[in-house]
């Protein structure tokens, strides 16, 4: 039977995530994924180590993060699970719950501004031309890889983009990210005739079963791709390109916005495309960058290994 301090955090966390949902207007996806990281905290809070979770101290919050950690968890993904426990103990302080705010004082791990992984501009244009004409779905493979790496889209921003959302003839597209904000993105010369390709050629025939299907990109019986297909898709497709490492869509958002800044954008441009609420979050790719000038002087300067 739960303890009285185990029920009572139960309830803090479902009004948590009513809050996420109804008052901030997270979508179902992110507010699902806070609480995923922290049911973690509560199954550690329920055996005992936590007596008061309205009165946490910072040695006991220290002892959650080595928790986490013996958890065998990567840095990145500590990080975002503390990310969650600030942002419900910012909830608990504006409910007036909770006297301070003791977890932001919680410093997050030294990996959580880790190089994302970025492909070379060599390296995705053997990925943008790893379909092949005899494949069955060539032209929406193709639209799909391109329109990843043109827009630096999520995803899911990808999967869910619909016709009336797609304007070819003006080279962008309305993209729609975390808390349904909207954002438009430029496609490119090479995506918008991958696309006039796939909307005249195939399309139609793969949305005959499903003629009002409101996606652009669809399966043979006309309905939505998932993030979970367009993972399948890319990484056939990666292993067809010989391509090593660790690759998957949201790699090719890496790769756009580190290109971008590799070839002169601002930083404030880029975060426009990527769609990040804080400059910050955009911020990692300077370190790409940095990363990449590194190597190249070790490699070629004199003086440089």
């Amino acid at each position: 039977m739960a303890s009285s301090a185990t029920a009572s955090l139960a309830a803090d966390l479902a009004s948590f995530r009513h809050y996420l949902q109804a008052e901030r207007g997270l979508a179902r996806n992110s507010v699902l994924a806070y609480g995923r990281d922290l049911e973690r905290f509560q199954a550690w809070v329920a055996e005992g180590v936590l007596k008061d979770h309205l009165k946490p101290t910072l040695r006991q919050l220290g002892h959650y993060l080595l928790f986490l950690r013996e958890e065998q968890l990567a840095p990145p993904s500590v990080a975002r699970h503390l990310v969650a426990l600030k942002m419900f103990y910012r909830y608990l302080r504006l409910e007036e719950r909770v006297q301070e705010n003791t977890v932001g004082l919680l410093s997050s791990p030294a990996l959580w501004e880790r190089i994302p992984d970025v492909l070379s501009p060599e390296a995705v244009d053997k990925l943008l031309a790893a379909p092949r004409s005899t494949d069955r779905f060539y032209l929406r493979d193709r639209a799909l890889l391109e329109t990843l790496y043109a827009t630096g889209c999520r995803a899911s921003e990808v999967v869910e983009l619909r016709l009336a959302d797609l304007f070819v003839d003006s080279g962008f597209c309305k993209c729609f990210g975390k808390g349904g904000k909207q954002r438009v993105v430029p496609l490119g010369a090479p995506a918008i005739a991958v696309l006039r390709a796939y909307l005249r050629d195939l399309r139609p025939e793969s949305a005959r079963a499903n003629p009002e299907a409101p996606w652009v990109f669809v399966s043979r019986g006309g309905r939505a791709l998932t993030r979970e297909m367009l993972w399948i898709l890319v990484k056939k497709y990666v292993r067809r390109a010989g391509l090593t490492g660790t690759v998957s869509p949201h790699t090719l958002r890496h790769s756009f916005a580190t290109h971008l800044l590799s070839g002169g954008a601002d930083l404030r441009t880029v975060q426009e495309l990527l769609g990040h609420a804080n400059i910050r979050t955009t911020q990692r790719y300077t370190h790409v960058d940095r990363a990449r000038l590194k190597a190249i002087h070790r490699q070629f300067h004199p003086k440089g290994k």
